[in-house]
């Protein structure tokens, strides 16, 4: 009995652990999903950027209608910021009135609409007669719909691990530890899609000299998530596959 109840509490232990990992994984995901600080772009000398040119590069930013090229210039002059929903640019409150010692600045947003996701990324950027490019075309897609596939498996591994609580049984933790592997998969190949879209348009649209990259907190959750929601899986699954064999072997040992 007291090693019936070691083991018990061995196995409590690993799924609570588990289910721990499992919801920061999903508060990280969910998390990187909403923010824009997935790739971040700082200017070196943000003043003199914002020209007359700079402000109808800004202009256009916002209207909404700007190609990738237009946008990603922009994004290059004024600090922007780029999310897997939005692109950002820091510009100053009132543009026509600006000189370079006001440091009395605003961040505008604009959101990727759902056609602008599914958009063709052309082989020259901007321009509509080079071709598609399908590497980035598709790598772009991918960003998009792979957290949404990883968090819709994490949620319907919680919803197994609830019905495995209701039913006292811990064999479907099984299927919520495979379930949290594939979601682990799912967040592993977003980064490595995001990654490879940012090296690809880089290598299209060089950075300029005073300009540099970096990736954001944004994407560091994601690449966080990763592992957890692996970790998460890996417990699941032991737990479950080691407490069913050691029933079995009590169960023969009962019998004999």
């Amino acid at each position: 009995s007291s090693k019936g109840t070691m083991m018990d509490n061995r196995f409590a232990t690993a799924l609570v652990i588990a289910c721990v990992l499992s919801l920061i994984s999903t508060i990280y995901m969910a998390a990187s999903l909403g923010t824009d600080f997935w790739y971040e772009y700082h200017t070196l000398s943000p003043a003199e950027n914002i020209s007359e040119a700079g402000r109808g590069i800004w202009e256009e930013f916002i209207s909404g209608e700007a190609d990738e090229k237009t946008y990603t210039d922009a994004l290059f002059r004024c600090n922007g910021t780029v999310g897997l929903w939005r692109r950002c640019i820091t510009v100053p409150k009132n543009p026509h009135w600006y000189s370079p010692p006001e440091t009395d600045m605003t961040t505008n947003c604009i959101s990727f609409s759902l056609s602008d996701q599914f958009m063709e990324k052309y082989i020259e950027p901007g321009n509509h007669n080079s071709g598609t490019d399908l590497n980035r075309t598709y790598l772009w897609r991918l960003q998009f719909l792979l957290p949404f596939v990883s968090l819709g498996l994490m949620c319907f591994g919680a919803l197994i691990g609830l019905c495995a609580c209701a039913c006292r049984s811990l064999y479907p933790a099984i299927a919520t530890g495979v379930l949290h592997f594939l979601a682990g998969l799912c967040t592993l190949g977003l980064v490595g899609c995001y990654v490879a879209g940012i090296e690809l348009l880089h290598k299209k649209l060089p950075l300029p000299d005073d300009v540099r990259g970096e990736f954001g907190w944004s994407f560091c959750l994601a690449c966080v998530s990763a592992p957890l929601q692996f970790m998460a899986a890996a417990l699941f699954i032991w737990a479950a596959r080691t407490n069913r064999k050691e029933f079995t072997l009590l169960k023969a040992y009962r019998v004999a």
